[in-house]
């Protein structure tokens, strides 16, 4: 199977190939507001440009109250929708099919942010003297539940409006539905907690919910961790069971990743001792998955090479994605359709706390996105802390806008209310 082939999912809809950008959170929203602007709407169409077949945009918010970083864009009941329409069309400006990623943070928001961070359970996360840097959550009443599933439908509703092709709801990396599909994070004793039947119930509420809302032929597509790399955590052969929970839920392809905040798998660390692979870190796991799955697959995670990425799909997955490789080379699809062998060598640091590598990795990746929203060129050579500490200052500029903004806002303490 070539890379070059189309694709025709299950909900009716044909992608022009397999090679997929995958999500990668922007962190420039225009403030106040959090929306799109024109920054984002040259990125995307950059994108737009690079010959991926599906482009999926960085995660957007499902509620005001509940951001992963103060610098992401949020679609709620109050946004305008013309932004949103404007950065639609940009990024639809080529072939590609273009799907908005929705989510809601859970307990992986910082104790810098206003507000309250929700998960299944008050377990806080535990990142030895880095753990001050997150908010300890609140556990979620039932009528949170019920609301916050209700906000994933109306925001995948007005992604629909604004001309989005379709949704991809995140469920992977440790973010809220994440949460509530790990026994290690979801302590919970009712029907949202205990088995994974039960705590599988949240993410597949949602889908139904979003499906409900959303036309018959809008894609709806679910990220999930092929395993979360923590000793007692989700793992593989939950994940197998989580996808044959989702046939039948209107699920045109789920993407494979990995990692969770505690964890980083997505960007090549673990903490239970596990081993990945120098390129296209999950695919073992993928192929083992593959062996019951009946949804398409989407592999992300670490490909960088055109021979890595047929390898995949060779292995039976059905979309490949790519991330970091396309903040540094945005037209590497195209290069490798027009025959030319081309590569990206996405930097990882070497530092010793892994932690902060992560968050180093991140920040290099932003400065890179934020390079291409202003119409430059990526820079392949860069000082890591100087890029890290330039971050961390506008973090901080950043946290201070959005909880003025928020002060002003619609607001209440809970995600069952507006």
């Amino acid at each position: 199977m070539d890379l070059f082939t189309p694709l025709d999912l299950p909900g009716g809809t044909t992608l022009p190939n397999r090679l997929a950008k995958a999500a990668m959170e922007e962190s420039f929203a225009a403030q106040p507001g959090q929306l799109p602007d024109e920054r984002m709407e040259r990125l995307y169409a950059r994108w737009a440009r690079g010959g991926a077949g599906l482009v999926i945009t960085g995660n957007v918010m499902v509620d005001r109250r509940a951001l992963t970083s103060p610098g992401t864009v949020v679609l709620d009941e109050h946004s305008p929708l013309e932004p949103f329409r404007r950065w639609a069309a940009a990024a639809a400006s080529g072939d590609a099919r273009v799907w908005m990623q929705i989510n809601h943070p859970g307990r992986q928001v910082g104790s810098d942010m206003p507000g309250t961070a929700w998960a299944p359970s008050a377990v806080p996360i535990s990142l030895g003297r880095h753990t001050k840097r997150f908010a300890h959550p609140t556990a979620m009443t039932e009528a949170d539940i019920e609301a916050t599933i209700a906000r994933f439908a109306l925001t995948a509703g007005r992604a629909e409006e604004a001309g989005f092709h379709g949704v991809q709801v995140h469920a992977a990396h440790g973010y809220l539905l994440s949460q509530f599909l790990s026994p290690l994070v979801n302590r919970r004793t009712d029907r949202w907690g205990g088995s994974l039947d039960n705590r599988v119930r949240m993410l597949t509420d949602t889908v139904a919910a979003v499906r409900a809302r959303v036309s018959p032929g809008f894609a709806l597509g679910v990220k999930l961790n092929a395993a979360d790399f923590q000793r007692g955590g989700f793992d593989s052969e939950e994940a197998a069971e989580v996808i044959t929970a989702l046939d039948g839920l209107g699920v045109d392809l789920v993407e494979l990743s990995g990692g969770t905040v505690e964890s980083p798998a997505s960007m090549g660390h673990t903490t239970d001792q596990r081993t990945l692979e120098r390129e296209a870190y999950f695919l073992s796991l993928a192929e083992r998955l593959l062996e019951t799955a009946t949804v398409p697959l989407m592999l992300t995670g670490g490909i960088t090479r055109r021979a890595t990425a047929e390898k995949a799909l060779a292995r039976g997955v059905a979309v490949v994605g790519m991330a970091s490789a396309l903040a540094l080379r945005p037209d590497l699809p195209e290069r490798w359709r027009a025959g030319e062998d081309v590569r990206v060598d996405v930097p990882r640091l070497g530092w010793r706390d892994r932690s902060l590598a992560a968050a180093g990795t991140l920040a290099l990746v932003r400065f890179q996105l934020d390079r291409l929203a202003q119409g430059r060129e990526p820079r392949s050579r860069v000082s890591p802390r100087w890029i890290f500490t330039a971050d961390s200052l506008r973090h901080r500029r950043r946290v201070r806008a959005y909880g003025a903004w928020l002060a002003r806002e619609p607001s209440a303490g809970s995600p069952g209310t507006a």
